[in-house]
C-alpha cells in the first residue's frame, strides 16, 4: 500500500468483501471439482470390483462433500 491509499473501516487488512466472496466461491468450486473426481474414481474401482479402492475414494469423497456443503453455507452468509 502506498502513502496515497487508506484502508477502510469496513476492509479489514485492505481486502474488500467482494474478495471475500470470490475466495469463498473459489474453495466452493474446487471442493465440488474433487467431490465429482473422488466421486468418479470410487465409482470405477467399485465397477471392476475393486471394494477397498472405491471405499478409499468414497471416504475422500465425503471429506469434500461436507467442505462442499459448508462452503455452500458460508457463500449463503456472506451473500
Amino acid at each position: 500500500m502506498n502513502m496515497n491509499q487508506s484502508r477502510s473501516a469496513t476492509e479489514p487488512h485492505g481486502h474488500s468483501m467482494q474478495s471475500a466472496k470470490k475466495a469463498t466461491v473459489a474453495r466452493h468450486q474446487g471442493a465440488r471439482l474433487n467431490y465429482e473426481r473422488y466421486l468418479a474414481q470410487a465409482r470405477t474401482q467399485a465397477l471392476i470390483g475393486n471394494q477397498i479402492e472405491a471405499e478409499n475414494f468414497y471416504q475422500h469423497a465425503e471429506h469434500y462433500f461436507r467442505s462442499f456443503n459448508q462452503n455452500e453455507n458460508s457463500r449463503k452468509l456472506i451473500a
